[in-house]
């Protein structure tokens, strides 16, 4: 063995300093090895030379470089692999831990809990590379590295590789490609047979020997032992273990039907099935997810509406979904831009996982990647790379969201199954100009609410039946009306868009709070809050629904329900305006400390979204007057000054420095203030009428006639 470990040493000297053999079975040898090139300890794993000598090393090495390819966080990955002086060999992280045939001969038998959650980890590395048409072939306990609650799964395709490139089965030669403990029976005598559920017949395998203290079959050689598994009934593991659940045993033994018809279809339902009925292990783990904005890597910087539009469009599909919580478009979009560690970003947000990606668009070409990592150590989950053309961006979105839900192990009902395939338009080309609306929509500017009701506009002409792009029209259309209401005809647009959006689809939660927000500055209450609560029933985390629906309990006088629905659409979206107008109604009930809390909360809010967006008016003043309300006078009148010099045009911004003013006891400023307002727009009087802030200038004459010609 010396003399093996010399002629190795000589062969791989100016890549590989090996240093000692640590391991050896039945295809190889594997050594402690320093990779010179890249400074890192590596196991590198050498076939023996009986093996090699009939091995066509050439495709063998064909295969291994496909499974090199393989990427999870549950899959050890291949660095290398070559033939050097008759050494075939190939190369991995060597990993500071245990397989699991060391924790087992050790410890015999694991708790139910870690060995569920061995198996669901195994299992997810698994599915990755059934996707991606690798079966593994020899899972074994073996081949199971533990680093701390951490499972990793080696040699992945090695067994396929060897039979590829003229391996033989076990039977004809007694060189166990495949472990006959692991091995499923087809495995062993119909090698065309062998699927997916092959690895599924050996993880059960394993998972029998985790609870039980042994495999399934045992025998005195491999033929035996082969047979038992195609002929014996499966020992009942209850009679070695019999505190193992009902729902474990009775899914290990389905794993293990000799037909592969008869066991589970894939290795999804098989964790399914184990941690069924509080099963412990990845059931137990809280679903939560932020999707950070895909970067833009379009060679034109102006496509970034579209990847933004994407990843509003994934984040809308998952909050959907109610086992699942879903950080809100506000919050991600605030780290846009921020280069930081996925673990500082979880943990930040509060979150178990993160999606992120990015988007390059090329004429009609479309390349989309995605992965999902687990914020807890920055492993993937899961990614993907899509090249498509343009018009399946929607079929894609669907996948990410299929895929997420998929690893997350979400269960779905059918109609949030429905609600993620549902494709808002037949036409890429609609959807592009619905995507440009939605970013100038979320601006709130006067201009930007014209633009993005322009673009809605021209989603309608290339699609007359795109539900969405009208319930787009309709909500610009109502916000220019209330924050500039100049033109009667943005008040009909209203009307008749929110109208269409809801013939088109009655089942939209969009189109019916379009419709209740175009009803309330139409002044039929009651009918808008019959829509609202429609919208809400839909779906109970629609944000405009909330929020407008809250805008109207204020406008009518009802503070309490006003600031219970400010604080739901703050929970749906980290909205600045929602969370300011949730303070300023508990502020205005003399609910003082929790109105201070809520200030506190809008002012972080505000702060962050200015970081994103510095020239944003209106949340200038939200956070000019947040400051003031919490003792900060003198930054919040600067921030005051700031905001109406980003845009003196805007009615909004003069109206909240008026209430400024108003609550801070300069009455003649916050008097000329709301007539400027007036002059250039603003014309709510509902509102001017039930606004607290401006209670102290009830009294005066101007205020009052003020209110009159609106």
């Amino acid at each position: 063995m010396d003399s093996q470990i010399d002629d190795l040493r000589t062969a791989l000297g100016d890549r590989y300093r090996v240093e000692r053999e640590i391991a050896s079975g039945a295809t190889a040898t594997v050594h402690l090895a320093e990779d010179l090139r890249h400074h890192r300890k590596v196991a590198l794993k050498v076939l023996h030379p009986d093996l090699t000598a009939t091995l066509a090393a050439e495709r063998f090495l064909r295969e291994i470089e496909i499974i090199s390819k393989l990427t999870h966080p549950h899959i050890l990955p291949l660095y290398d692999s070559g033939e050097d002086s008759g050494f075939v060999y190939f190369v991995m992280p060597y990993v500071e831990g245990e397989s699991l045939r060391n924790r087992l001969e050790r410890e015999r038998q694991l708790p139910l809990e870690e060995t569920i959650r061995i198996t669901c980890q195994v299992a997810d590395a698994l599915a990755y590379a059934h996707k991606h048409e690798v079966v593994h072939r020899d899972i074994k306990p073996g081949n199971i590295l533990l680093v701390e609650d951490h499972a990793v799964v080696a040699d992945f395709g090695i067994a396929r590789a060897l039979s590829t490139a003229g391996g033989r089965k076990i039977t004809e030669t007694g060189i166990a490609v495949g472990t006959p403990e692991y091995m499923s029976p087809e495995q062993a005598y119909d090698d065309d047979e062998v699927d997916e559920r092959a690895d599924l017949y050996s993880l059960a395998c394993v998972t029998y020997e985790m609870l039980a203290g042994q495999p399934p079959f045992l025998g005195p050689n491999a033929q035996a032992i082969i047979a038992r598994h195609v002929i014996d009934p499966i020992p009942p593991i209850i009679t070695v273990r019999p505190e193992v659940p009902p729902n474990v045993a009775q899914a290990i033994r389905r794993a293990l039907a000799k037909s592969q018809s008869d066991r589970f279809a894939t290795l999804g339902e098989f964790v399914e099935a184990l941690v069924a009925e509080g099963g412990e292990g990845r059931e137990s783990e809280v679903k939560s997810i932020a999707v950070l904005p895909f970067a833009n890597m379009s060679a034109n910087p102006q496509d970034e509406y579209f990847s933004d539009g994407m990843t509003e469009e994934i984040i809308n599909a998952l909050t959907k979904i109610e086992g699942l919580n879903v950080v809100s478009r506000t919050s991600v979009f605030a780290l846009k831009g921020k280069d930081q560690d996925v673990r500082t970003t979880g943990e930040q947000l509060a979150v178990s996982s993160v999606l992120e990606g990015s988007v390059r668009r090329s004429g009609s070409t479309l390349r989309v990647t995605a992965q999902l990592v687990d914020t807890s150590d920055g492993y993937h989950l899961w990614s993907e790379r899509y090249d498509r053309e343009l018009e399946d961006v929607f079929a894609i979105q669907d996948e990410i969201a299929e895929n997420i839900v998929s690893v997350l192990r979400v269960m779905l009902s059918d109609e949030e199954k429905r609600a993620i395939a549902k494709v808002p338009t037949v036409d890429v080309e609609a959807y592009d100009y619905y995507l440009r609306g939605r970013q100038y929509f979320h601006q709130t500017r006067k201009k930007s609410l014209q633009y993005a009701r322009e673009m809605f506009a021209r989603a309608i002409e290339v699609d007359p039946n795109f539900a969405l792009a009208y319930a787009g029209i309709a909500d610009c259309s109502s916000l220019l009306h209330m924050y500039y209401p100049s033109q009667e005809v943005t008040l009909g647009q209203a009307d008749s868009a929110s109208q269409k959006a809801l013939e088109l689809d009655t089942e939209s939660a969009e189109a019916h709070a379009a419709r209740g927000f175009a009803l309330w500055q139409m002044k039929r209450g009651d009918e808008a809050e019959k829509e609202f609560e429609k919208a809400i029933e839909l779906d109970p985390r629609q944000f405009e629904a909330h929020y407008f629906y809250a805008r109207q309990s204020f406008a009518q006088g009802d503070l309490d329900k006003a600031a219970r629905l400010f604080e739901r659409a703050s929970k749906v979206r980290d909205d600045y305006q929602a969370a300011f107008f949730a303070a300023q109604s508990l502020a205005a009930m003399a609910r003082e400390d929790e109105a201070r809390a809520a200030y506190r909360r809008a002012l972080q809010i505000v702060r962050d979204h200015l970081e994103l967006n510095p020239d944003d008016p209106r949340a200038a003043t939200m956070r000019a007057v947040s400051l003031c309300r919490l003792g900060q006078l003198e930054e919040g009148l600067e921030w005051a000054e700031r905001a109406v010099a980003i845009d003196p045009d805007d009615a909004g911004v003069r109206y909240n420095v008026a209430c400024l003013y108003s609550l801070e006891g300069q009455v003649d400023k916050a008097i000329e203030c709301l007539e400027g307002a007036v002059q250039v727009g603003f014309g709510n009087r509902d509102w001017m009428e039930n606004d607290p802030d401006l209670d102290p200038l009830r009294s005066d004459p101007r205020f009052q006639e003020l209110v009159k010609s609106l």
